[in-house]
Formats: structure tokens, sequence, C-alpha cells
């Protein structure tokens, strides 16, 4: 039987399929004044394993404002885990300046990972206030996939989806993640150093999403490959 959710082909692509994609993204109507800011949380690895990549991560966030804008606009709140047993959640954002910031004072510390942690920080979050999206940027697994799947299971039946993006090429924690999104009804998404242009704009599109609900997803079908396989994948669900 296929895999439902495979995850992005190997092909990148293009930089004009991209730019056509967030164009069309961009032409979704703005929220009506009033209306309730898209909700994000984005969590991060900040083991030892990540600090060659944290600062680019960081910088992610500021270019998800960016597309969320003209959408109503966005509030993300940053979580990331590091060190021994360390898990921290900021405040919610609206502006990327101060967001930037404070995550500009975080450095990564070695330790084991604490996926669990984010699923029932999201959980517990969603419950008082629906939250739209949870993206996860991370490169290792070291926790029992069962107790995984069991919250990725929960976070999906709450109506928030996992976006959740690999760096790297780690099997175990690649079978765990592709888990995750699947039992979220997200995507899974496997990143390296030479593909970060190509996690920017992806960001950037669930930032769309966040914002502006699947309504600002199917303008995409007709783009390439890997932004096609997204738009398939959560509009099936």
């Amino acid at each position: 039987m296929a895999e439902k959710n495979p995850g992005l082909p190997a092909a990148l692509s293009t930089e004009r399929e991209i730019s056509d994609f967030l164009a069309q993204v961009a032409q979704v109507a703005a929220a009506p004044a009033g209306a309730t800011r898209g909700r994000l949380i984005f969590a991060l690895d900040a083991t030892a394993s990540r600090q060659p990549t944290w600062d680019r991560a960081a910088a992610l966030q500021g270019e998800m404002f960016l597309a969320a804008a003209s959408l109503g606009g966005l509030e993300i709140q940053p979580c990331f885990y590091r060190g021994f047993g360390e898990f921290k959640a900021g405040p919610w954002f609206r502006e990327s300046d101060a967001l930037l910031r404070l995550m500009s004072t975080v450095t990564c510390r070695a330790g084991h990972t604490q996926i669990a942690k984010v699923l029932q920080h999201t959980i517990n979050v969603t419950r008082q206030h629906r939250v739209a999206a949870l993206v996860f940027v991370g490169d290792c697994c070291e926790e029992d996939v069962d107790g995984l799947c069991a919250l990725a299971g929960e976070l999906g039946l709450l109506g928030t989806r996992a976006f959740v993006f690999h760096e790297g090429s780690n099997a175990v924690a690649a079978s765990a993640m592709r888990e995750i999104a699947r039992l979220a009804n997200g995507v899974y998404c496997r990143f390296d150093s030479g593909s970060a242009d190509a996690l920017r704009d992806l960001l950037r599109a669930v930032a769309a999403y966040a914002a502006g609900g699947l309504p600002a997803l199917q303008a995409m079908q007709s783009q390439s490959e890997h932004v096609k396989l997204i738009a398939r994948q959560l509009l099936g669900h």
C-alpha cells in the first residue's frame, strides 16, 4: 500500500515555481477588519546538533510574518527545548522584530530531544484557544515513538495541523516525524543546508495557511510538484 504521507519529492522546486506559488497565495483576499488573527506555534530543537543552523531557523520566522501580513496577520509563539529537560515557550508575538530579538538571545545546549513536550504544549494551548498550525524544526528523535504518535493523534483530533521540517537524514527521526505529521493531518518535509531557500518559502506558505486557512492553499495546486504535494495532503484530509 502506498505511503499516505511520503514527504516532498527529492527534487526541489525552482525559484520561479516557488515565486509563482507565493504570488498566487498573496492574491487571496485579506481577512476582514476585526477578524481573529491566525495563531501558530513555532517549535525548535535547540540541542547542540542544531547550533550550525540555529540563526537561520530564527530568521525564518521573520519571513513567516511577512507572508501572513496580507492575509490578516499572524500571531506566533516560539518554543524550544535544549539541555537537561529545558523546555521554554515564549509569549505570543505579532511583530517580527520583537520575536527575532528574543530568539537571538537563545543558544543551543547539548541534551536529548523533547518532542513530546512540544506536542503536549501545543495540545494544552489549543484547548484554550485554537492554534491553526504547529511548525517543528528538528534533526533527531530520541523518544518513544508510540508516545509521540498518541500525542500527534490527539493534536489532529483538535484540528491543529503539524508541519514537520526534518533537517538531515537520520532514518529513525524521519520515520517518527513522518508519523507525527500524518497523525496531525500535516506535512513532513526533509531539508538540508542546500535547501534553505525552499524551506523559507515553504514556511511562508505555512504562515499563509495559518493566517488565511485552506482557501489560501487552494491557489497553489497548479504549481510545482512539491508545492502541489503539500496542497494535496492538506486539502485531502
